[in-house]
C-alpha cells in the first residue's frame, strides 16, 4: 500500500485478521445481527519509517458515539492531573492563556488547566462525551476539528497558547490537515502538545493487543520527526511516560518559533536507530506475537479442562484485538468486569462476552481473573483483592501469558 504520510510504497509485515470495530460493543437487542469487520493488518514505510494499517475504518463509524470515559479511571485522572500541572507551570499559563484539547473526552485534561485559571476549550466528536464534558463545566465543541472549528475558536477566543492531542494523534488519516489547521490556532510562539502511544514500548512489551482500527499509526519519534518537519513543525522536547503501557508527550512549535532544542530529543532519536527503520524488526515482531498467541490460548484451555472459571477484567478497546485474534470467547470467559456503567450490560465486540459491573466478582469469585486492560494491572489486582477470596488469581497476557 501507498504510505499515508510520504507517498512510498509500504511492506505490510503483520496480520490480525479481519476484526470488529473494537469500541463498537453490542447490545442485548443486536446480538443477533452480523457485526461489520475490518482487515487488522501492519506495514512499515523505509522511507519515513511510519508503521500504519493498511486499511481505514469508516471514522462515524468509530467516533460518533463513544463508550470510553477518561475519567473512569483513577490512574489516568492522577496522570491527566499532573500533566496540565506540569505543562502550565513550565510554560507559564495563567487567565490570560487559551489552551484547546482535541479529542477532549470528558474534559480531564481541560479541568486540570482550568485550576490555574487557563481559559480552556475541548474539541470532542462523540456526542454523549461532549455532553458528559459540557455538564462538568468544560465548554466543549461537539465536532472533529477541522479548519471550520479552529476558525471558531479564534474568532470567539482568539489564539491558543497551548493545543494538546493525547491518544488521538495515531486515530486519523487527516493528521496533515489537523496540523496545518493547529499552526493556524496556534500563536506564533505557542506549543502543541501531543501523546501518543509509544511504538518501542509496543515491540519491547509485546502489547500487540494495542493494535485495534482506531489506530492508524504507530509512532517512534524518529518518524514523528519526518512528518512534523515535512509540515512546518518541530519537535523541542520529548517525555517518554507510562501511560498505555508506554507513550510519547512530545512538545512540537513552528519551526519559526526557534526555542532551543531539549538535549531529550537527540537521545530518543539515537537510541531508536537501527531498531524503527528496519523491517526485521517488524518481521521478529510478528514472529513472536504469533507465539504469544499459542501461549496464551494453551494457558486458558488447559484452566478449562481443569474445570476452572475465569473472567475477564477491564472491556478496553485493545481486548477486541486480544480476544479476536486469539478466538476467545464465551465458553472460555464467563464475563467481563469493567468499572465504566457505560459498559456494562453491553456485549464485547465479535466475541460477544458479556460486560457487567464488579459486583459480579463478588458474586461469583472466579478461580482466574484475565486482566484484559493490562495497563491498570497493579490498580486492578489491588481492588479485586477486597473482594475476591485469596485463592483467586490473576492472569497478565503481555509481553508473555503469566499467572500472578
Amino acid at each position: 500500500m501507498e504510505c499515508r504520510i510520504c507517498g512510498s510504497e509500504t511492506e505490510s509485515f503483520l496480520s490480525l485478521g479481519e476484526t470488529p470495530l473494537a469500541n463498537s460493543y453490542v447490545a442485548v437487542a443486536d446480538l443477533g445481527r452480523t457485526e461489520p469487520e475490518f482487515p487488522l493488518e501492519l506495514s512499515f514505510c523505509q522511507t519515513c519509517s511510519v508503521v500504519q494499517l493498511t486499511h481505514t475504518a469508516p471514522p462515524e463509524m468509530m467516533f460518533k458515539h463513544y463508550l470510553y470515559v477518561t475519567s473512569t479511571s483513577n490512574t489516568f485522572r492522577q496522570h491527566f492531573t499532573k500533566y496540565a500541572e506540569d505543562v502550565a507551570k513550565e510554560f507559564n499559563l495563567n487567565e490570560n492563556s487559551l489552551a484547546v484539547d482535541i479529542g477532549s473526552n470528558d474534559g480531564l485534561l481541560l479541568k486540570g488547566f482550568q485550576k490555574f485559571g487557563v481559559k480552556t476549550i475541548g474539541v470532542e466528536p462523540a456526542s454523549n462525551v461532549a455532553k458528559i464534558a459540557e455538564e462538568d463545566g468544560v465548554e466543549t465543541i461537539n465536532a472533529f476539528f477541522n479548519w471550520n472549528v479552529a476558525a471558531q475558536i479564534i474568532d470567539s477566543k482568539g489564539q491558543a497558547d497551548v493545543v494538546t492531542a493525547n491518544n488521538v494523534f495515531a486515530h486519523t488519516d487527516t493528521i496533515k490537515d489537523i496540523v496545518k489547521n493547529v499552526r493556524k490556532l496556534l500563536k506564533d510562539d505557542g506549543i502543541f502538545i501531543i501523546e501518543v502511544a509509544y511504538l518501542v514500548d509496543m515491540l519491547e512489551q509485546m502489547t500487540f493487543d494495542a493494535v485495534y482500527h482506531e489506530h492508524l499509526f504507530y509512532y517512534s519519534l524518529t518518524a514523528l520527526k519526518y512528518f512534523f518537519e515535512d509540515n512546518g513543525m518541530s519537535i523541542f522536547k520529548v517525555q517518554h511516560v507510562s501511560s498505555h503501557g508506554g507513550s510519547l508527550r512530545v512538545f512540537v512549535e513552528k519551526q519559526e518559533s526557534g526555542r532551543q532544542v531539549d538535549s531529550s530529543v537527540a537521545e530518543m532519536l539515537g537510541k531508536e536507530k537501527g531498531l524503527v527503520d528496519s523491517i526485521r524488526t517488524y518481521k521478529k515482531f510478528a514472529a513472536e506475537v504469533y507465539d504469544n498467541k499459542e501461549k496464551l490460548v494453551k494457558v486458558l484451555k488447559e484452566l478449562k479442562g481443569h474445570g476452572k472459571s475465569i473472567a475477564g477484567y477491564g472491556a478496553p478497546a485493545k481486548a477486541t484485538t486480544l480476544l479476536s485474534f486469539c478466538g476467545i470467547g464465551k465458553e472460555v470467559i464467563d464475563f467481563i468486569v469493567d468499572d465504566s456503567p457505560l459498559k456494562q450490560g453491553l456485549f464485547m465486540p465479535g466475541s460477544h462476552i458479556p460486560v457487567v459491573g464488579p459486583e459480579m466478582l463478588e458474586k461469583k469469585r472466579p478461580d482466574y481473573i484475565l486482566i484484559l486492560a493490562w495497563n491498570f494491572a497493579d490498580e486492578i489486582m489491588k481492588r479485586c483483592s477486597e473482594v475476591v477470596s485469596g485463592k483467586t488469581k490473576f492472569i497478565v497476557p503481555v509481553p508473555e501469558p503469566r499467572i500472578m
